[in-house]
């Protein structure tokens, strides 16, 4: 017992480290509540160490319930909202690029169709394109070509 309060401090910390590790490496920061844990485990540690708590059980169980509690209420929002934004990013896949001749007319408001790989795709335009000219796929969607005449 004697051993364990002389490396509590050490192993709190490391306990924490441990948290914040898999937290962040094994969890992708999808759980949060061993982030809180980690950062009670963590502080205290650091706190027991340079000998603000005492380096008994009972202080450093209340030091970790207490820092892992004031941490969930102050970061939980800024956390929740960081994990929640998203970055919309257009995807560069190996039809952008791909050229064919329309069979039909097409408009923004009629759209045409394009049999490729064994899949009738539907094709959008921005722009109204005629039928014989050469287009080439700009961006790609669920089922969709959206393409612009090729130049």
């Amino acid at each position: 017992m004697e051993w364990l309060a002389n490396n509590l401090a050490y192993l709190l910390i490391f306990a924490g480290l441990a948290l914040l590790a898999i937290e962040v490496a094994v969890l992708g920061f999808s759980v949060m509540i061993l982030f809180f844990f980690g950062l009670g485990f963590l502080v205290t540690g650091i706190l027991i160490f340079i000998g603000l708590f005492p380096s008994t059980m009972v202080s450093a169980l209340t030091g970790v319930a207490i820092l892992s509690l004031l941490s969930a209420v102050a970061l939980w929002k800024p956390l929740k909202k960081m994990q929640d934004a998203v970055i919309k990013t257009d995807v560069k896949g190996d039809l952008i690029g791909y050229s064919f001749v329309l069979d039909t007319d097409i408009s923004p408001q009629q759209p045409g169709v394009h049999k490729y790989s064994g899949i009738e795709w539907k094709v959008k335009s921005e722009s109204s394109i005629s039928a014989g000219i050469e287009v080439e796929v700009v961006r790609t969607d669920v089922g969709e070509f959206k393409v612009a005449a090729k130049v």
